[in-house]
């Protein structure tokens, strides 16, 4: 039984940091885009994990939501704080602290 036990929870340490990894990997590319979309550079090509937690999808399921927080700058000058928000694997919105206000854009919006 303990061996079983500690197979499972191998099995679900493995899957979450899987998940994770891809989760991290598909918010590097929306910043990316996000911010090529606006004309602006997506600095150090990385994002940070802020927040995590659960969340419900529409039908009710329970999913991962991850925040992440990246940086980008549209002068070379100056570094702006943005975030993007996933439940589960599917992107909620990146809010992007802009100099000339905060832009608020949602999936279909990202190029």
């Amino acid at each position: 039984m303990r061996g079983l036990l500690l197979t499972v929870i191998v099995g679900l340490v493995a899957w979450f940091w899987s998940n994770s990894l891809r989760a991290r990997e598909n918010a590097i590319a929306i910043s990316a885009r996000a911010c090529r979309s606006l004309n602006l550079q997506f600095l150090d090509d990385t994002v940070a994990l802020k927040r995590i937690g659960f969340g419900r999808s529409e039908s009710g399921r329970v999913l991962l939501q991850r925040v992440y927080s990246f940086e980008f700058t549209n002068d070379d000058d100056h570094r702006w704080q943005g975030q993007v928000a996933l439940h589960g694997a599917k992107v909620q919105a990146v809010h992007l602290d802009h100099p000339d206000g905060p832009v608020v854009m949602q999936p279909g919006q990202i190029e």
